[in-house]
């Protein structure tokens, strides 16, 4: 700070001394070369002044520059000047054809300034620049060859035969140079040779060099990166024109099977690979698979059947994304492999039913029809009849069965049957399923009508009131319907004095027998007749059961008394010995009772007056 406060300080009184002094000398000129050591002699200025070299210190001479550095000294003893400090021209005169400093030479006693313009020599101690290090072109492969690029312009602070004298460009087959001298300054242009192909090719790499005209000769240099942009010039390609893949059908959804791989030899966008799912092929292939566009998996998107579909073919297409997007084109064959996931189908058809209970062995009752969806071994089908029932499965064709009767059918006994058939594959594991086929056994009138005894004993009062219910037969048939349906009638026990149909009476459909008349057990103690059950069926079967009646008597007869004494008031008379002691007999009265049983058990009692008691008589004897 000190030095430049000396500085302005010194310049101030130059100024001033030019405003005092009125006497200037012409210009001295000097040459100097740049980067000399110190101390290089410049020239004399004692001498070049006609000076007398001994007067300089003693008319104060000194050397004033207006520059911030002081490039140069006086020697005061010899009058020589000489360089004191480093002198560089491009920091002096950057970019300046000519550069030259000015100094100021004074002297006192008379007062003279003298002018002195050395002139900085440049010499070759600056290479070429550029103004970075790589510069990068983005050419099209498409670009027609003769096509021109400006390349950056090099600096060298160096001037005259010191600046650039030449460019040179690295040997390459697809780029030359173009050098023009314009205006004073050099400049180059890349020039295409040939058109560019980035799939040969991505990056071209060359080296410009600036070179100067110096000596030595000195040279810069500067990468140049072409990038060969791309052009969508290559259709997508497919590492495989046809795919084959074979799944099992019970692959699950999302599951991949195979992944496509198609290159393209461009980049960038043209290279990034779209797949697509065309429509064509196998016509529900679509629904059945997709594909991840990215990636190029193909996907299960929906459940395969072997039984459905077997084999599939899909038609894919990679599309580049180019802005004029091209395509390449590939088959997928996706063969289904059977699995054993299907149990065999049971199909009844022709159901004969109902089955005639009096059939005979070998009488169709149904047609039973077996598939399987599946292929192979694990669609072949065995058939059978579980459990014992009265009938049995024969094969007719193939997996064509009829089911028909084995054995006796008794509808009264198994009135259904519940025949199980079951089907199993051949697969492992095997698959079976069953169906059950209901068979009504059809009533036939088989079955006669049956009492629960042979025959049934019936008491009944005498003077019983006519149209009274003594009983109520019910006889049971094991067969049904009109089979089942029973009708009662009465009949005679033949040999028989009374007409069974005068006394009773039944009623046909609920078998409650009615009284027509009152009975008198004097009359009619008991009587037999059989009841007839009639079913309805064609032909009719019938049985009889045998119906006891007897006659309870009843206390409706007073005793009659016998003759001689059966005579009513009259009066009959004994005779009797006068001796005749206690206990003689003297007559004996008999009596009859129409009733029986305790009806008609008698007793005897006298009627006498009042304290006589003379007789007396055996109450069970009748003895007087």
């Amino acid at each position: 700070m000190t030095r430049n406060l000396c500085i302005d300080v010194e310049r101030m009184l130059f100024a001033i001394l030019l405003c005092l002094s009125d006497r200037t000398s012409a210009q001295i000129s000097y040459s100097v070369p740049e980067e000399v050591h110190k101390g290089t002699l410049v020239g004399n200025i004692a001498k070049d002044l006609h000076i007398n070299a001994q007067q300089l210190e003693e008319r104060g001479f000194r050397i004033v520059s207006g520059h911030s550095k002081t490039y140069f000294e006086a020697d005061l003893r010899t009058g020589a000047l000489f360089v004191s400090d480093r002198i560089d021209r491009e920091e002096l005169c950057s970019n300046v054809p000519k550069c030259s400093l000015n100094i100021e030479a004074l002297l006192s006693n008379p007062m003279n300034i003298y002018r002195i313009e050395v002139s900085i020599l440049d010499i070759n101690d600056n290479a070429p620049t550029f103004p970075e290090q790589i510069h990068v072109f983005n050419i099209s492969e498409s670009s027609p060859a003769g096509e021109r690029y400006p390349l950056p312009a090099a600096l060298d602070a160096d001037t005259g035969s010191n600046s650039i004298k030449t460019f040179k460009l690295n040997t390459n087959e697809y780029f030359s140079i173009d050098v023009s001298n314009g205006g004073g300054s050099m400049s180059a242009e890349l020039v295409l040779q040939k058109a560019l192909d980035r799939e040969k090719q991505t990056t071209v790499k060359l080296t410009l060099t600036a070179v100067d005209g110096g000596t030595p000769v000195r040279s810069g240099t500067m990468q140049i990166h072409v990038n060969v942009i791309d052009v969508n010039d290559n259709t997508p390609s497919f590492n495989k024109s046809l795919y084959k893949v074979s799944v099992n059908e019970n692959i699950p959804i999302g599951a991949t099977i195979v992944k496509l791989n198609a290159t393209d030899l461009d980049e960038g966008a043209h290279s990034e690979i779209r797949y697509f799912l065309m429509k064509g092929g196998t016509v529900d292939s679509p629904d059945k698979f997709r594909v991840n566009r990215e990636s190029g998996e193909i996907i299960v998107s929906s459940d395969l059947d072997y039984e459905e579909n077997s084999a599939y073919e899909l038609r894919v297409r990679a599309t580049d994304q180019g802005a004029s997007p091209r395509c390449g084109y590939a088959k997928v064959l996706v063969e289904v492999i059977d699995v054993n996931d299907n149990a065999p189908e049971i199909s009844i058809t022709s159901v004969m039913s109902p089955v005639k209970e009096n059939a005979e062995d070998g009488t169709v009752v149904a047609l039973v029809t077996v598939s399987d969806k599946d292929g192979g071994r694990n669609g072949l089908t065995t058939c059978k009849i579980q459990g014992s029932v009265p009938f049995k499965l024969l094969s007719n064709y193939k997996n064509y069965y009829s089911l028909v009767v084995n054995g006796l059918l008794d509808r009264e006994t198994a009135s259904l049957y519940n025949v199980t058939i079951s089907a199993a594959d051949e697969g492992h594991p095997p698959l079976s399923s069953t169906a059950v086929i209901n068979v009504h056994i059809f009533d036939v009138n088989d079955n006669a009508p049956t009492f629960q005894g042979v025959d049934i004993n019936i008491y009944l009062k005498e003077n019983n009131k006519a149209g009274e219910i003594i009983t109520r037969v019910n006889a049971h048939d094991a067969d049904e319907n009109e089979n089942a349906k029973l009708t009662y009638s009465l009949t005679d026990m033949y040999p028989s004095k009374f007409s069974v149909p005068t006394m009773l009476n039944i009623n046909s459909e609920t078998g409650e027998i009615i009284t027509l008349q009152s009975f008198n057990y004097e009359e009619l103690k008991t009587f037999q007749f059989k009841v007839q059950a009639t079913d309805s069926g064609v032909p009719p079967l019938s049985s009889n059961m045998t119906v006891n009646v007897f006659i309870l008597d009843e206390n409706d007869n007073s005793p009659t008394i016998l003759a001689p004494y059966s005579e009513l008031g009259s009066v009959n008379s004994e005779t009797i010995p006068y001796s005749a002691e206690v206990g003689y007999f003297v007559a004996k009265i008999r009596a009859v009772d129409a009733d029986s049983g305790y009806n008609a058990l008698l007793s005897y009692h006298l009627s006498e007056p009042k304290g006589i008691n003379l007789f007396r008589i055996g109450t069970s004897t009748g003895e007087i």
